[in-house]
């Protein structure tokens, strides 16, 4: 079943899913006792209400990215699956790329040594969005995949913006994520960039990588590169670079939004937790909400909500 309000995409998605019901009431799809999990994709305003009115009508929900915009929204919608036990799972895409988890392999194989820091670059020429500056629209993606790399959430985030485009919508923003164990990340998003960068650095004790969304193959770069500190009885202590070799490692390719998808399914038949569940999607909407007081705070660190 394919609910939208729109007679044009009903009439487009009719003549492409013949098999499939299409309705522009959601409260029939609510009220459809065969449908057993719903599907979200809509502005983020919206995410929060159409989200708990499908939980508390027993259905399983996958809802996109941000999962709401308010972390109060995001908490209640994490206790009512929980009370009705029912999936919550949320549309952090990168979490289910494949070059991610071979990210996430190197970290915990302490291939790169003790992690000091990463920053991320999501920026493009469009889409220009009304309704959520560039921090909410694009940010989501990287601070899931930093907060599931390093398997917590930041201390404190300050960000910076500037809306050149539009009153109050801000085109760009720099936000830094604190640690309480040291760590460091750092974002930049935009869509008025004459580039299109998807990339995320991380530099650790031992060695360093790099993961480029845009390259066709070559997904991530390994660095066997290093600062060194050395000791000598006369001399004091010394700080020795490494430059060893670059090693790209083979990356096994499958589309992300279709692992994404059958991970939703797979947990609704078996009654697992997801990757991206709603404790994550409400850890993401707690760093987004303390960067956007940050933001209008003039880039002051804000600290971040309790972490579930």
């Amino acid at each position: 079943m394919v609910c939208d309000s729109d007679p044009q995409v009903r009439a487009r998605v009719a003549a492409q899913n013949r098999n499939s019901k299409v309705v522009s009431d959601y409260e029939s799809v609510l009220k459809d006792a065969d449908t057993e999990a719903v599907v979200i994709a809509l502005p983020a305003a919206q995410h929060y209400e159409t989200a708990k009115l499908a939980l508390e009508s027993g259905k399983h929900v996958f809802v996109e990215k941000p999962m709401t915009t308010r972390v109060e929204e995001a908490a209640e919608l994490v206790e009512i699956a929980e009370r009705n036990h029912r999936t919550l799972m949320v549309g952090h895409l990168l979490v289910y790329h494949p070059a991610v988890d071979a990210l996430k392999r190197l970290i915990e194989d302490g291939e790169l040594g003790e992690i000091f820091y990463m920053y991320t670059q999501r920026v493009n020429l469009g889409v220009v969005r009304k309704d959520e500056n560039a921090l909410w629209s694009l940010a989501p993606h990287d601070i899931a995949v930093m907060l599931h790399l390093l398997d917590q959430a930041p201390a404190k985030v300050s960000a910076r913006g500037e809306y050149y485009l539009q009153k109050d919508v801000e085109d760009v923003v720099f936000a830094n994520l604190q640690f309480s164990d040291g760590k460091m990340g750092q974002l930049q998003v935009s869509w008025l960039d004459p580039h299109k960068i998807r990339r995320l650095t991380i530099v650790g004790s031992d060695k360093m990588v790099v993961f480029d969304d845009m390259e066709i193959a070559e997904k991530i770069k390994v660095y066997d590169k290093a600062a060194e500190p050395e000791s000598y009885e006369s001399y004091g202590e010394a700080i020795t670079l490494r430059f060893g070799d670059v090693i790209i490692p083979h990356v096994h390719m499958e589309e992300p939004l279709k692992l994404e998808c059958q991970h939703f399914v797979d947990c609704v038949r078996t009654n697992c937790t997801p990757k991206s569940d709603g404790s994550a999607g409400l850890r993401v909407v707690q760093v987004l909400e303390a960067a956007q007081r940050s933001l209008e705070q003039g880039g002051g660190p804000v600290e971040v909500g309790c972490r579930r």
